[in-house]
C-alpha cells in the first residue's frame, strides 16, 4: 500500500473523480477514483489533510484507484493555518507535474502539516517552498557563493538568475541578501528577523513557475483575514 494526501479533486464524468495525489516516493500522482455510494462512498475520506493509503493501477499517466482508506485521523488546520494549508496544496499543484519525480516532498509535506496544526509559523511555509524548488532544480546552492567560497553570515549576496548568490559589498543591492538568513533557510532555521527577506526570496524565485496567474488561496486569505492582518504572517 502506498501512502499520500489528496491535493485537490473534481468531478470526473459519473460518480467518479479526478484526485491529485502527491505520493510517498512518487511525487504527483493523477488518478481516477469512483466515488460510490451509502456506506462505501470514499467521498468522506477523499479530502486535503487527510492521510490516505490506497493502491492504483499503474498502466498509463492517468491511473486508477483501485482501494483507498484513511490512515489516521485528517490533520486539523484552522485559522491561519489552514489557509497556509491551502496554500501550499496550490503551489504543488500549480509547480508539480506527473513527470516530476519528487520523492522527498511527501515527509516534509507531512511535517509541515503537523508543524501547522500544533501552531502557525510562516517559517514552516518557507521550508515547503524551499524543498519544492530543489526537487525542481530551481533553486541555487544556499551554502556556497558563485565562486564556491562559503556564505558568511555578515556579508550580502545578490541573486544572479542561473548562477547563484554573488557577493556584493552594498545591502541595498538589488536582490540582495544577508548570508545569515541563506544559511539559516539551509539549515531550516529561520527567526523572525529573516521573514521578511526569506519571503522576498522565495517569492522571486517562484514567480517564473507560477506566471502571472494568482493563487487563489492567497486571495482568499487576504478577503478573509484582511483585518487581522499581520505582515509576518503574510502568505505573500
Amino acid at each position: 500500500m502506498k501512502r499520500g494526501y489528496v491535493l485537490h479533486h473534481r468531478p470526473y464524468r459519473e460518480s467518479s473523480a479526478l484526485v491529485n495525489l502527491l505520493v510517498d516516493g512518487i511525487g504527483r500522482v493523477d488518478v481516477v477514483a469512483r466515488i460510490g455510494s451509502g456506506k462505501r462512498s470514499i467521498k468522506s475520506i477523499l479530502q486535503p489533510f487527510q492521510p490516505l493509503i490506497f493502491e492504483f493501477s499503474d498502466k498509463s499517466e492517468l491511473k486508477t484507484l483501485t482501494q483507498i482508506e484513511a490512515a489516521a485521523p485528517a490533520v486539523p488546520l484552522s485559522g491561519h493555518s489552514l489557509y497556509a494549508g491551502m496554500y501550499i496544496n496550490e503551489l504543488l499543484m500549480r509547480t508539480l507535474s506527473v513527470q516530476h519525480n519528487a520523492e522527498a516532498l511527501f515527509l516534509i509535506y507531512h511535517r509541515a502539516l503537523v508543524g501547522l496544526a500544533a501552531d502557525f509559523c510562516q517559517s514552516q511555509l518557507r521550508y515547503v517552498e524551499l524543498a519544492l524548488l530543489q526537487e525542481l532544480g530551481a533553486m541555487p546552492s544556499l551554502s556556497r557563493d558563485t565562486q564556491g567560497e562559503a556564505l558568511i553570515p555578515e556579508d550580502y549576496y545578490q541573486l544572479i538568475p542561473e548562477l547563484g548568490f554573488q557577493f556584493v559589498l552594498n545591502s541595498r543591492a538589488r536582490n540582495a541578501y544577508q548570508g545569515a538568513m541563506l544559511i539559516a533557510l539551509n539549515d531550516n532555521q529561520l527567526v523572525e528577523e529573516h521573514f521578511l527577506s526569506a519571503k522576498r526570496l522565495m517569492r522571486s524565485m517562484l514567480q517564473p513557475l507560477l506566471g502571472t496567474k494568482p493563487l487563489l488561496s492567497r486571495q482568499l486569505f487576504q478577503s478573509a483575514l484582511m483585518s487581522k492582518y499581520d505582515g509576518n504572517n503574510s502568505l505573500e
